[in-house]
């Protein structure tokens, strides 16, 4: 009898499975191609990343967007060189998460699911459009979740009526 309480009260892990990932949205511009760069190129990398989440009308069913911003500038003359903007998304069926977990392990842990495709995705564009592989660094979703949480309060607290 205490065993099968004791399975009674065992916590029930998180059930994700991803359904589905795609490109949403993509577009890359080899400027360097298209303007015709003079001198010696040295490529200065920034990567811009943004997270989306929404319900879909299934139930445990979501889609989480990662959109990437991937420039290259040349460090001597500040020329744009390429710009990739990607729009990659995952529909996953999510369990056994409490509702109010639910956003950061939307925000966390599914990104961190989809990203080696995405830098796979961003390799094979940089190198098909003319430059060298570009390999993404890991991204660290949970600081990038922990920032827009600091910065939605700071947004919120600089509204707030001072009394």
């Amino acid at each position: 009898m205490a065993e099968e309480t004791n399975q009674q009260q065992a916590p029930v892990p998180p059930k994700m499975q991803v359904l589905g990932q795609y490109i949403r949205d993509m577009s890359f511009e080899n400027i360097l191609a298209q303007a015709g760069v003079q001198g010696e190129v040295q490529p200065d990398i920034s990567v811009e990343v943004a997270l989306d989440a929404k319900k879909r009308n299934v139930d445990h069913q979501y889609e989480v967007v990662t959109k990437y911003t991937v420039g290259s500038r040349n460090k001597t003359g500040g020329e744009q060189l390429f710009l990739l903007e990607l729009e990659y998304a995952g529909i996953f069926h999510i369990e056994n998460v409490p509702e109010e977990q639910i956003h950061p392990f939307l925000m966390i842990e599914c990104p961190r699911m989809t990203f080696p495709f995405v830098r796979r995705i961003v390799s094979d564009i940089t190198r098909d459009g003319g430059f060298p592989p570009l390999n993404l660094d890991t991204v660290d979703f949970l600081a990038l979740y922990r920032q827009e949480i600091e910065r939605r309060a700071a947004a919120e607290a600089a509204q707030a009526p001072v009394s």
